[in-house]
């Protein structure tokens, strides 16, 4: 599944219901998400991991949708299969 499909299927999902909470509501429900995986990764509970990644990208699928923003073209504009800062492949930033 690309990126655009993930973030479609948010979009088929729920957009309703992310219009009835609203941004702030639902950056926040971001931010919770970001805080479970911090507390997974701090267990090491690999599964745990992998459900809060999940839910942490769904929740940034569901803000770039609601802020008309397309994820996987905004990823291909910036990253263009280089590092943005050294323009290198593999990164060499801290070989500068």
């Amino acid at each position: 599944m690309h990126i655009s499909e993930f973030q479609r299927l948010m979009k088929d999902l729920y957009s309703s219901n992310d219009k009835e909470r609203g941004l702030q509501k639902t950056q926040l429900w971001f931010f919770e998400e970001v805080g479970e995986l911090a507390e997974a990764m701090r267990k090491e509970d690999k599964r745990a991991i992998e459900e809060e990644m999940a839910d942490v990208l769904a929740w940034m699928a569901s803000l770039a949708n609601m802020l008309d923003i397309d994820v996987e073209k905004a990823c291909i504009s910036k990253y263009d299969m280089k590092c943005p800062r050294c323009g290198g492949f593999p990164c060499r930033c801290d070989k500068e």
